[in-house]
C-alpha cells in the first residue's frame, strides 16, 4: 500500500489502521466534505472503510482488473 499515512489529511498523521478504517470519507486527501456528502446520499458511505467495502465500488474495480 505504500505511504497510508500520506493519502490521509494531516489530522489523521500516526493513527492506527483501524482509526483509519473508521475515519470519516472526507479524511481521504482529495475528498472533500461535499463529496462526503453526496457520498452518504448516493451510497450511505460515511468511513473510509465503508468506502472499501461498498459493493458497487467493488464489482467496478474487478471488472476494471479483468479487462486489463
Amino acid at each position: 500500500m505504500g505511504d497510508i499515512a500520506g493519502k490521509f489529511d494531516k489530522a489523521y498523521e500516526g493513527k492506527g489502521v483501524e482509526e483509519l478504517a473508521d475515519a470519516p470519507v472526507d479524511a481521504l486527501k482529495g475528498v472533500s466534505e461535499g463529496d462526503a456528502k453526496l457520498l452518504k446520499e448516493a451510497f450511505n458511505i460515511t468511513t473510509v472503510r465503508d468506502l472499501g467495502t461498498n459493493k458497487f465500488f467493488l464489482w467496478a474495480q474487478a471488472i476494471s482488473k479483468l479487462a486489463d
